[in-house]
């Protein structure tokens, strides 16, 4: 299974999206939070390219977006082979 990790908020409704996502298929992964972690937020920026916004998901290191990103990854078929489903 892949090492995914997520830069979220507790508040964010696209961060919850994304771990439902993740959950559902039963993929574990590191959920951190920088609203208890806030000088993680600059580590963030610099791994996602100067993104700002959460969550900025990662998969065995490889950026690959916020939710939308993800989502449409998991719509093409491109998600499960990146998470190691089905191998």
């Amino acid at each position: 299974m892949a090492r995914v990790e997520m830069y979220t908020t507790m508040w964010c409704p696209y961060c919850a999206r994304a771990r439902a996502l993740l959950q559902k298929k039963g993929v574990a992964f590191t959920d951190i939070d920088l609203d208890a972690e806030p000088n993680r937020r600059g580590e963030m920026v610099r791994r996602a390219g100067g993104r700002r916004t959460v969550p900025q998901i990662f998969i065995d290191g490889e950026h690959i977006g916020g939710c939308d990103d993800m989502v449409a990854l998991d719509r093409a078929g491109a998600l499960d082979p990146k998470l190691g489903i089905g191998r």
